[in-house]
């Protein structure tokens, strides 16, 4: 609807995500904390880049996983990351 407030997720300022290839996967770094991510989880956050909502960032790995539950995984997911405070 317009004017309806949409969520389009991005990390907060202070949080980068980098590919670790050492360990050979992702990590999420902030001050004075670093956080390894498992499963697809970094896939879904380098979507989250502030022009896409949660639909479009399903909308994207449906291509990839077709059949995977992603409609109720990737919400999950990110209201998860948000309540940590690492997702604006």
């Amino acid at each position: 609807m317009p004017g309806e407030d949409v969520w389009r997720p991005v990390l907060d300022g202070s949080v980068v995500l980098r590919h670790d290839r050492v360990r050979g996967g992702d990590l999420l770094l902030m001050p004075e904390r670093a956080v390894r991510l498992s499963g697809e989880g970094g896939r879904i956050l380098r979507l989250c880049d502030g022009s896409r909502t949660v639909e479009g960032i399903i909308a994207e790995l449906r291509g990839t996983f077709p059949d995977a539950p992603l409609g109720e995984e990737v919400p999950a997911f990110l209201e998860r990351i948000r309540a940590e405070g690492w997702l604006r």
